[in-house]
């Protein structure tokens, strides 16, 4: 009722009497105000003028299902979307969806995890209600090898999502951070079931700093608060996201991986760059030259030998 309420005041420019409310919806005047209540503990800014009705004048900026799916518009990404105030883990929750048959395009966010983690079994940061913590499900039919490429295409959704809307122009760190002038301010993980070499679903996780205080901020990470100075909605942002990773994924379907590896190397922060990479409890050096067809980076090593890596963290060097 809560949902069928908010939807009446928003396509409302102005006022909406409770009387054409509780018509509208076949309820009581006093049941109409008391949802309204509820709705005003959540954080809805919702005015009330005496002869003239309600007007919605506020949007809290929670994740709320409500909100998110409200003008979404998209045809995969999101059709099912679950929102949580607390998880352990969004990646640990969307593989057991991923596991039960849950539909391609099912999203799982939380305002804070407890567990949330990074790649290589690091932590990662969740203050609650400053980031956008998610994973979505994806069930694309492809092989287990070509899966880093859905790590190169979330990346440059996020990137494309950030700079339409923020303006702040970021860069990728190979194969999963977003950077905004050399901090971090977005990490990707993607994990994976296959049966015979082929994918029956890939999850990916994505950590956004939106709002998030400096003080509250790891080492070398950065906030879109921070480089703006302002903060920005969470909601949009992440609305813009869902968006975006749908857009680049129908295009990863019709075109191949080729459209995704063009963009991925325009905004790549280390091509041309000499780089570490510590790898399978092994270092290589050299310069990261290109991306592979399969999402790996190649690297230039000191002897002219180009090395192809599957995964491990980058050191710019120079």
């Amino acid at each position: 009722m809560q949902d069928k309420i908010l939807n009446l005041l928003r396509k409302e420019e102005g006022y909406l009497s409770g009387e054409e409310i509780s018509q509208h919806l076949g309820v009581s005047r006093a049941a109409v105000w008391k949802h309204i209540e509820e709705l005003r503990k959540e954080g809805y800014g919702i005015e009330a003028m005496p002869h003239m009705g309600y007007r919605l004048v506020v949007l809290p900026d929670r994740l709320f299902k409500e909100e998110i799916s409200w003008k979404l518009n998209t045809k995969i990404i999101g059709k099912e979307l679950l929102c949580f105030e607390t998880l352990d883990s969004t990646m640990d929750m969307c593989y057991e969806l991923g596991i039960k048959n849950r539909p391609e395009g099912t999203i799982v966010c939380a305002e804070t995890q407890k567990k949330g983690r990074g790649r290589m079994g690091r932590s990662w940061s969740s203050p609650r209600q400053k980031g956008i913590y998610f994973s979505v499900l994806l069930r694309p039919q492809i092989s287990a090898v070509e899966a880093p490429k859905l790590t190169i295409l979330a990346a440059v959704a996020v990137a494309a999502a950030i700079r339409k809307f923020t303006g702040l122009t970021s860069s990728i760190k190979w194969p999963n951070d977003i950077l905004i002038d050399d901090r971090k301010v977005c990490g990707i993980l993607t994990e994976m079931q296959a049966e015979q070499d082929l994918v029956k679903f890939v999850v990916i996780g994505i950590g956004i700093n939106v709002n998030t205080n400096k003080n509250d901020l790891p080492p070398k990470a950065t906030s879109i608060k921070e480089e703006k100075g302002i903060e920005v909605s969470r909601t949009e942002l992440f609305k813009e996201t869902l968006r975006e990773i749908e857009r680049y994924y129908i295009l990863f379907q019709n075109k191949g991986f080729s459209p995704i590896a063009r963009e991925w190397k325009a905004q790549a922060s280390i091509l041309g760059h000499r780089v570490k990479i510590l790898s399978q409890n092994r270092s290589i050096e050299g310069e990261a030259i290109d991306l592979d067809s399969d999402g790996s980076l190649l690297v230039r090593r000191d002897s002219g030998f180009i090395e192809k890596v599957l995964s491990g963290d980058v050191i710019k060097i120079r």
